[in-house]
């Protein structure tokens, strides 16, 4: 049961109405989000870039959050993120790998594993060892890093927000959310 009400898309007033009334799919956790009134939107167009606009590749970004949302307890984000992250083409058998932990496993080749350590680390302990960043370092760019980084942040958010709030878990909504996404970056979905 969540511990606040989910605010109305049809009631909601100013800019973040209008956001989730556009939205292609209602999710509860932008209704959530959308008490929040003035960080609502902002906190929406940081998601959409995530999704759109990074130079890290959608394969990579959605094992970042498949792991935040395995480290973390996220049960809403690993529902919506597992069939992104195959419509994107991650194999089976790496998000089975990242559920239960083993992220050293030979599903991922070298540099997926160095982003999962480095992943892991940035999640766990805030530090990243030197080993462990010159590992990732090896494998992506400086922007490649630095999103890696503002995409496990912002995952954790999401995290704790409906973790905190108990929001109640919608049904995968899959590629729809990233296709609209990439649509309003102008990317092609």
């Amino acid at each position: 049961m969540s511990r606040l009400p989910l605010v109305d898309p049809d009631t909601a007033t100013g800019e973040t109405g209008e956001a989730l009334r556009a939205a292609v799919v209602k999710l509860n956790i932008f209704r959530m989000m959308a008490h929040a009134e003035t960080c609502a939107v902002p906190q929406m167009r940081l998601g959409g870039a995530i999704l759109a606009k990074q130079e890290l590749s959608h394969h990579l970004r959605e094992l970042l959050i498949l792991l935040v949302a395995n480290l973390e307890g996220g049960a809403y984000e690993w529902v919506q993120h597992v069939p992104i992250a195959e419509g994107v083409g991650v194999p089976s058998a790496q998000i089975v790998a990242i559920g239960e932990g083993e992220l050293a496993a030979p599903v991922f080749d070298a540099a997926e594993q160095a982003l999962l350590a480095f992943g892991r680390q940035v999640i766990e302990t805030v530090r990243v060892e030197d080993a462990v960043f010159a590992e990732a370092k090896r494998w992506f760019s400086d922007r490649e890093i630095v999103e890696a980084i503002l995409t496990i942040g912002f995952y954790m958010t999401m995290a704790r927000l409906t973790e905190a709030t108990c929001t109640p878990i919608d049904p995968p909504a899959g590629m729809k959310v990233f296709n609209s996404a990439q649509r309003a970056a102008g990317a092609p979905a």
